[in-house]
């Protein structure tokens, strides 16, 4: 079959492409739980990114030449092409969502439910993932389609949308009517942490973003308030929550000062939640006393919240916005991507 493989690290990330476009061997089951799943569409991530300039190599491969080469891709939507032994559920044919995560069933993780801590492979960071032709996993990490969702459309929901649903949800379980909520950066996680807020809090949603085309995707998904990035978004959420902050801050972003923004906007006993990362969050921790602020962090989500994002997607209170590249050009998706080029989230199509 045809994959993308990345062969080399950029650190950089300088380099005109990543990826060799090449014919690999067919996957083949190895175990009676495992399916093997033809791909229908692999979400491009920023994190595939990171993969390439080396940011997950002192926890995926510390000596630097062990896990190369290697085909990215962990947002992995398709169709059933065929079934181990032991499964039961699922046909040949059937259309699916891959859970990125391949955990035991076994460990004390995942018996919790807590998929993403569990004991497992994480295909696309540390073995072969969905920039191919197809793909074997594990009958415990898929979730079957309806009908009304077409895998190429829905791929990125199974990392960017799940994380974004995660974190979202996280909190909801706090945010009351009249109270803020702050998304910053309203790109592919973004936009889908907007509708999810929408769907199921009363909370008003103020978007944060250096892009005037994000900042009208935000309010086409429902985003109450638009404070564009420019040096004085701080103070303008702060003039919107009256002087205190949000309740809430969500930052998709992590990096280029975002973290000390989001903790500035975030109110005494507020929630400041990371989901994109790139540098370090620097707190004072007497600020942390007096405050009582919560920093939290975020991974993906469980397989039941893979589930539920499925059902709200079904509903049509969520939708993904998405720009669509065949397999043979990932690496100019990946530069697009780069380059802030991206509308929502790409995805590549075998």
């Amino acid at each position: 079959m045809k994959a993308q493989v990345l062969h080399n690290y950029d650190d950089d990330l300088t380099a005109a492409s990543w990826l060799t476009y090449q014919d690999i061997a067919d996957p083949v089951l190895s175990k009676g739980s495992e399916v093997i799943v033809r791909i229908g569409g692999a979400g491009v991530c920023r994190t595939d990114l990171h993969v390439i300039e080396g940011v997950w190599r002192p926890h995926m491969d510390p000596t630097g030449d062990a896990l190369l080469p290697l085909i990215l891709g962990h947002e992995n939507a398709g169709w059933i092409e065929e079934v181990g032994s032991e499964v039961e559920g699922v046909a040949k044919g059937d259309p699916v969502i891959v859970h990125p995560k391949i955990s035991s069933g076994t460990c004390l993780a995942c018996r919790r439910g807590q998929d993403m801590h569990g004991e497992g492979a994480f295909p696309g960071l540390d073995s072969n993932g969905g920039y191919a032709e197809a793909l074997v996993t594990s009958v415990r990490n898929i979730v079957k389609l309806p009908k009304t969702l077409s895998p190429k459309d829905v791929a990125p929901y199974s990392d960017a949308g799940l994380t974004a649903y995660r974190a979202a949800k996280k909190a909801t379980r706090h945010l009351l009517p009249g109270e803020y909520c702050v998304i910053i950066g309203a790109g592919g996680l973004g936009h889908i942490a907007i509708q999810v807020l929408r769907a199921m809090c009363a909370a008003e949603i103020i978007v944060v973003d250096t892009s005037d085309a994000s900042l009208q995707l935000a309010q086409e998904c429902g985003a109450d308030h638009l404070v564009k990035a420019d040096g004085g978004e701080v103070e303008a959420v702060l003039s919107m929550t009256k002087g205190h902050g949000a309740e809430a801050v969500l930052d998709f972003v992590g990096e280029k000062g975002t973290t000390a923004k989001g903790i500035a906007m975030t109110r005494s006993a507020g929630s400041y939640y990371v989901i994109g990362y790139g540098e370090d969050v620097q707190v004072p921790t007497v600020d942390l006393v007096i405050t009582e602020k919560n920093i939290i962090g975020n991974l993906v989500g469980t397989w039941a919240e893979l589930t539920e994002l499925m059902e709200l997607a079904h509903r049509g209170l969520v939708q993904l916005e998405t720009q669509e590249f065949k397999l043979e050009d990932a690496n100019a998706a990946l530069q697009d991507l780069h380059h802030g080029k991206i509308k929502g989230r790409a995805v590549l199509i075998p």
